[in-house]
């Protein structure tokens, strides 16, 4: 088994590569003058099971090309199996047509992925379940409620908790989270986005008066979202807000 990392999110990788005791593979992402991305792997990949940490965040169409790029450069290299480690699958909130000309672009980059070369895909919390449906190839969705709600407990275990959605499509990942806090109490933040990157809380379903509000999304952007729910919440009585993405 060999872990190759790109350029998205190093000390992710490294953290992987130093926590399984194995070095990273010896290979070069660069790019030419005109931005074009060049990679070459510099060790003998052949007949190996190559892990590629990668997620497809910010800058998402430099970090999905470079992506593609390292699983073709692994595939030509005779790799015996590729798996695109994808902690934040971009593209994943157009997972769906939200008007009758518009793409499904989610589905798009899947098809992208699995052209590359790749032959499964590991992501986490992804935005819609049924991205993994977009794939054609073993696709594994991990789940961090664990981890935060272990993290949660260890920091906050004493307050009187609330788990709060910021809108109505995180409901089941807020009542997974909840769920591992002893069955904490759930609230929903009801909000209105009439645009992409900004949104009007309208109401909100649950008293978190006198309640620690733990706030769980999956993906920030502008951080319009978490900081007008944060806002919400305080002015309905919340004695404090935190949020986990």
């Amino acid at each position: 088994m060999k872990i190759m990392a790109a350029n998205s999110n190093l000390p992710l990788a490294r953290a992987i590569a130093a926590y399984l005791e194995m070095p990273l593979v010896d290979a070069g992402v660069r790019r030419f003058a005109d931005e074009e991305i060049f990679v070459e792997i510099h060790e003998n990949v052949r007949g190996e099971d190559v892990f590629v940490v990668q997620s497809t965040s910010y800058p998402a169409n430099d970090n999905l090309m470079e992506l593609l790029i390292c699983i073709d450069a692994l595939r030509r290299a005779s790799a015996r199996r590729i798996t695109a480690v994808v902690p934040y699958f971009g593209y994943a909130r157009q997972d769906r047509k939200p008007g009758p000309r518009t793409p499904i672009s989610a589905k798009l980059v899947a098809n992208l992925i699995t052209e590359a070369g790749a032959n499964r895909v590991l992501a986490v919390d992804l935005h819609a379940g049924q991205i993994q449906g977009f794939f054609d190839i073993p696709t594994d969705n991990l789940y961090a409620a664990p981890v935060m709600a272990a993290d949660i407990q260890a920091r906050y275990g004493d307050q009187d908790l609330m788990v709060v959605s910021p809108d109505v499509g995180g409901v089941v990942r807020a009542r997974a989270l909840a769920k591992r806090l002893d069955n904490a109490p759930l609230a929903i933040v009801d909000k209105r986005r009439d645009r992409p990157g900004e949104s009007e809380v309208m109401n909100i379903i649950g008293n978190v008066a006198g309640r620690f509000c733990i706030l769980i999304d999956d993906i920030v952007d502008s951080g319009g979202t978490l900081c007008n729910a944060a806002q919400a919440l305080k002015d309905a009585g919340a004695i404090d807000v935190v949020s986990y993405v």
